[in-house]
C-alpha cells in the first residue's frame, strides 16, 4: 500500500457520512479510482467486472472480482481475508450469469435488509447489463446514483497524494523534454512517441513512472484543429505544428501538462495566438485562490483574452487526480460558466486552455493545486512555443 492505514479509514470514514446523508446504506464500488482510493486494490483488472461493498456500519469494505485476481487485493490492499470475495471464471464474459450477481450473493450472506443502495451509474465500469442485474436480482430494494459521492470526497487531497502527484510532475516534465527533443523533420510520429513512453515508465533516478490513464496526444499538422488524436506512422515536415499533451504518473496519480511546437518558423498568427493563450492562462493563475468558484476562473480567462482572435467554447480545465484508464479528469468539477464549485486548499486541476482553428491549434496548460491565498503550479516547464 501507499498509503498509511489510518488515511485510508479516513476516508472509508468521509464516504460513509456522505452515504449517511444521501440515504444510502450499501454503496457498489466499480470504478477502478474509487476502489484503489478506499482500498489501495491496484490492477489491469477492470475490464473484467469488480468492485467494492461498502456497508455503512462496518469497518471494512469487501472487494469482489474475478477470483484469479483475488490474490492481487490481498497483496494491494488493508483487507482482511474475509473480506475478498472471489467469483468462479465461468462469470467472465458469461451470457448466463452476471458478477453482479455473485455481488448481490455476497451481501445477502452478510446483511439481512438490503434497501438502499448506490451505484456509480455514470461511469466507465458499471452497465446498462449491471444496473439490469441488480434490479432483476433485487426487486424490492432502492437504487440510487451514487457516481459523484466518492470523487467529491477525493477532490481534497491528502499531503501524501500532494507529493505523488509532484514526483508525476518530475516525471511529465522528463516526457515533455523527451518528445521535443525526438521531433525533427523525417522522424516518425510514432518514434517520438516511444521516446515519451519510455520516459513516464522509467521516471527518475529516484522512482519509476506508472502507465497514465491517456495515451499520449500527439498529432501534428492538420490534425492539431482538434483535440484529442494520437501518434501516426508519418513523418514530421517542415511547416508541422505538432500538439503534446502527455502526463507523469505516479501510483495511478498524474501530472498531465500541454505544449506545442512548430517545425521550423511559425506563421505570424500561430505567434500571436501563442501569446495570446499565454498570457491569458498566467493572469488566471494569478487570479486563482481558495473561495472563489469555478465559473469566477473561466469568467477571469475570457475577460483575459478579450479584444483577442482567441475564442474558447469549451471548459478551460477540470478536477484531476488519481485515475485509470480511459481519463485522468476526476469528473467533477469543470472550469466552465454554471460551475459554482468553490475552490478550496488541496483541490488539484487542470487549467487547459486548448485552442482548436479549421487548420490548425494550440495548447498550453498548466496543471496547479489549490492554496489558501493562491495556487500552486505542479510542472517547472517553460511557457512558450517551441520551435524546432
Amino acid at each position: 500500500m501507499f498509503f498509511e492505514l489510518s488515511e485510508y479509514k479516513e476516508r472509508l470514514q468521509k464516504t460513509r457520512e456522505r452515504m449517511n446523508n444521501e440515504g444510502i446504506d450499501i454503496l457498489i464500488v466499480t470504478h477502478p479510482a474509487n476502489m484503489n482510493y478506499l482500498s489501495g486494490y491496484d490492477g489491469w483488472s477492470f475490464y473484467t467486472h469488480q468492485g467494492l461493498l461498502i456497508l455503512i456500519d462496518e469497518e471494512e469494505p469487501i472487494w469482489f472480482g474475478r477470483e484469479q485476481d483475488s490474490n492481487g487485493a490481498r497483496l494491494t490492499t488493508w483487507l482482511s481475508e474475509k473480506n475478498i470475495y472471489g467469483y468462479p471464471d465461468d462469470y467472465v464474459q458469461s451470457t448466463t450469469k452476471h458478477p453482479i450477481s455473485f455481488a448481490v450473493n455476497t451481501l445477502k450472506k452478510r446483511v439481512k435488509n438490503l434497501c438502499n443502495i448506490g451505484v456509480e451509474m455514470d461511469n466507465y465500469y458499471f452497465t446498462a447489463k449491471c444496473f439490469e442485474q441488480l434490479l432483476e436480482d433485487l426487486p424490492s430494494s432502492i437504487v440510487k446514483d451514487a457516481t459523484l459521492l466518492i470523487p467529491t470526497v477525493r477532490q481534497i487531497k491528502s499531503e501524501q497524494e500532494i507529493i505523488y502527484m509532484k514526483q508525476a510532475a518530475r516525471i511529465v516534465e522528463r516526457a515533455m523534454q523527451s518528445a521535443i527533443d525526438a521531433i525533427q523533420e523525417g522522424v516518425r510520429e510514432g518514434d517520438a512517441a516511444a521516446r515519451v513512453y519510455y520516459s513516464q515508465i522509467s521516471g527518475t533516478d529516484e522512482f519509476t513512472g506508472d502507465y497514465t490513464a491517456i495515451a499520449p496526444i500527439m498529432p501534428s499538422a492538420e490534425r492539431t484543429s482538434t483535440a484529442h488524436l494520437t501518434w501516426t506512422d508519418r513523418r514530421y515536415k517542415r511547416g508541422d505544428i505538432v500538439f503534446l499533451e502527455l502526463a507523469g504518473s505516479r501510483h495511478k496519480y498524474h501530472a498531465p501538462l500541454s505544449r506545442t511546437l512548430s517545425i521550423g518558423k511559425p506563421s505570424r498568427e500561430l505567434e500571436d495566438i501563442a501569446k495570446v493563450v499565454i498570457d491569458g492562462l498566467n493572469r488566471t493563475l494569478d487570479f486563482i485562490k481558495a473561495g472563489i468558484s469555478c465559473e469566477e476562473i473561466e469568467g477571469r480567462w475570457r475577460e483575459s483574452i478579450s479584444g483577442s482572435k482567441v475564442v474558447k467554447e469549451s471548459r478551460v480545465g477540470y478536477s484531476y487526480g488519481l485515475n485509470y484508464p480511459p481519463d485522468w479528469g476526476e469528473h467533477t468539477a469543470s472550469l466552465r460558466p454554471g460551475d459554482k464549485t468553490v475552490l478550496k486548499p488541496n483541490m488539484t486541476f487542470h487549467f487547459m486552455p486548448g485552442i482548436w482553428f479549421d487548420a490548425f491549434g494550440f495548447e498550453n496548460s498548466e496543471p496547479f493545486r489549490v492554496t489558501e491565498n493562491g495556487c500552486e503550479t505542479f510542472v517547472k516547464f517553460p511557457q512558450k512555443l517551441f520551435i524546432k
